[in-house]
């Protein structure tokens, strides 16, 4: 599979079988193959043995629901069987078979929020008939699917979505569905061909291929996802990849008026000393700051054309476009540096 460029991510639906030896070749399959998630739906009596394997192996089991008369047809179901149990033990909600049991998939997504490991995404001509329903193109069914990835962005979602396509009528050749069905997601997905750079993994957030130069320190909240700068003027730099032209989008909040930081650009090599300082440019947070030194400036060199922030302790979000020596920022989707970089102030 490597080299055809092909990476298993998921392996089901598939039965666990009920003894141990059984169970237990399924998940050494998952990790001989590398695959992150198991996708079953296993008798209830099943789960110590399941969450035993889980944490054994480090693979991932992801309850999956056919529609009514199914033992997982209510997200409820499905919930009541995994809470409490080892977070890698999560629901595989199927938007297809929701609608077939008479569910709103954003309503399911919202009762399942925190435990959804994987999704398999269909739309449907028709709502809360079993049998009679067909799969159709995404965005032309009653699934609602761009509500349906909007409340998977808003829940922080980070696993894998698989486009099912089940139509008889589209046998012979359901590559054209499911390019419109794609064409459509692309159209509503605000985040595509975006990269996540700080990763998160099953177990949390995690600061790898992140590193520190200088004082103080920046300390992460593995379940939410947020840095806290503390003690210092040092620098928290990402080294796992290098970028030319990129577009750079986070969330920041002050927790104080005087609040003084920022995010350098170029930097141009790895950082042994302050030198970084005067050869890359820096895009300021400082809500005090005036002229060239305001927050969405670039510092010392290129000042705001307004200062759209909001007061400490609220969430603002910045985006920095680079496109070679071109720099935009904008802050709170309010556009306040349109430059062409120069050598200019520190730099």
């Amino acid at each position: 599979m490597n080299e055809a460029g092909i990476e298993a991510v998921a392996y089901g639906v598939v039965g666990i079988p009920e003894d141990e030896e059984g169970a237990r070749k399924v998940f050494q399959f998952a990790r001989r193959m590398r695959i992150r998630t198991i996708v079953s739906e296993p008798r209830f009596e099943d789960f110590p043995l399941i969450e035993r394997l889980v944490k054994e192996t480090g693979v991932q089991v992801a309850i999956h629901n056919h529609a009514t008369p199914n033992r997982y047809a209510q997200p409820q179901t499905v919930l009541d069987q995994v809470d409490g149990l080892d977070s890698r033990i999560g629901g595989c909600p199927d938007t297809g078979h929701w609608v077939r049991t008479g569910i709103t998939p954003t309503d399911g997504l919202r009762l399942l929020k925190g435990r959804i490991i994987d999704v398999h995404l269909k739309d449907l001509d028709r709502f809360g008939e079993i049998r009679g329903a067909l799969d159709v193109p995404f965005g032309s069914g009653v699934a609602n699917v761009r509500d349906i990835l909007a409340e998977l962005t808003l829940q922080g979602y980070d696993g894998y979505i698989a486009i099912e396509h089940e139509n008889p009528n589209d046998l012979q050749s359901p590559e054209e569905a499911i390019l419109k069905g794609l064409e459509f997601i692309r159209g509503v997905t605000y985040w595509h061909d975006y990269e996540r750079i700080l990763r998160k993994t099953p177990r949390g957030y995690r600061k790898d291929g992140w590193n520190h130069y200088g004082p103080g320190l920046f300390e992460l909240d593995r379940e939410r996802g947020e840095l806290s700068a503390t003690g210092g003027m040092g620098l928290f730099w990402y080294s796992r990849k290098t970028y030319r032209d990129f577009v750079l989008e986070f969330d920041y909040r002050c927790t104080e008026p005087q609040t003084n930081s920022g995010i350098f650009v170029r930097v141009p090599d790895v950082p042994v000393d302050d030198s970084y300082i005067y050869h890359s440019f820096e895009i300021q947070i400082a809500d005090n700051g005036e002229g060239i030194h305001a927050t969405g400036a670039v510092y010392d060199a290129e000042p705001p054309t307004s200062l759209p922030v909001k007061p400490a302790g609220e969430w603002n979000t910045m985006k920095i476009r680079m496109v070679g020596n071109h720099i935009e920022v904008e802050v709170n989707d309010v556009l306040v540096v349109d430059w062409e970089m120069e050598p200019r102030g520190k730099v």
